[in-house]
């Protein structure tokens, strides 16, 4: 790795509270442009809101996160977004009404001047979608609107993409195909930080890996060192 890069996401002690819950607690993450990195932890550990603080939805937030090495911890949502990152949370959002193929045209290009992709290379990408374009978004299977629900973030021309569970409750082969979209986005040179409970899944595509518990990193090492790291891993996560 080259260390004389600016990051595509590096957070420094960050702090970050619902109300009066005080949900993270001094944070750091460093993630390589071109890099997939994995934040594994239980339920409640503080993943999502590592994803959600990153995009400006918890609620007051101290610390230091920088896109590109731009501060962004007193940005809206909205200008984060433009900075080229697109976020994929757990409950996917797709819009019941519109067809597969009409939740693609939605997404606005973002300001970045990196173009999205088109339609036709989202459906190279997901045969599957090609196959239900007319269908309407209900209609879709949960697998078919977990990959409709990453294709509209590649459609917007976001390069830095933080995707909330995306393989729970998914049938295998589409776990699969959802693994090879990560290997595929990776060789196409995006940022991925994904938030995973399925350890199977994201143990072959992550670089890098960060435990959380309790609202802070507990464990952080590379792919290579996942092997020596089991016995801690089943630990903290019971894997």
């Amino acid at each position: 790795m080259n260390n004389t890069t600016t990051p595509a996401l590096e957070i420094r002690g960050l702090e970050a509270w619902y109300g009066e819950s005080h949900v993270l607690h001094g944070v750091d993450i460093v993630v390589q442009p071109g890099e997939v990195v994995t934040l594994l932890g239980r339920n409640g550990a503080g993943r999502t809101s590592t994803m959600r603080a990153v995009m400006g939805l918890t609620g007051s937030r101290k610390g230091s996160i920088k896109i590109n090495g731009q501060e962004t911890i007193h940005l809206p949502t909205h200008k984060i977004a433009h900075l080229g990152v697109g976020y994929c949370p757990e409950e996917r959002g797709i819009f019941s009404s519109l067809s597969c193929e009409e939740n693609l045209m939605l997404p606005p290009p973002l300001k970045t001047g990196e173009k999205g992709m088109s339609v036709e290379e989202i459906y190279e990408m997901f045969p599957n979608l090609a196959e239900r374009r007319h269908s309407q978004g209900t209609r879709l299977s949960g697998g078919e609107q977990q990959m409709l629900a990453v294709a509209r973030i590649l459609r917007t021309g976001a390069r830095l993409l933080l995707l909330d569970e995306i393989s729970e409750g998914l049938a295998p082969v589409i776990v699969q195909a959802l693994a090879r979209m990560i290997t595929m986005l990776r060789s196409k040179g995006y940022t991925v930080v994904m938030v995973e409970q399925n350890f199977r899944f994201a143990a072959p595509l992550a670089d890098r890996f960060y435990v959380m518990e309790h609202g802070s990193i507990v464990e952080r090492f590379e792919s290579a060192q996942l092997q020596e790291k089991m016995s801690v891993l089943n630990e903290l996560l019971g894997v």
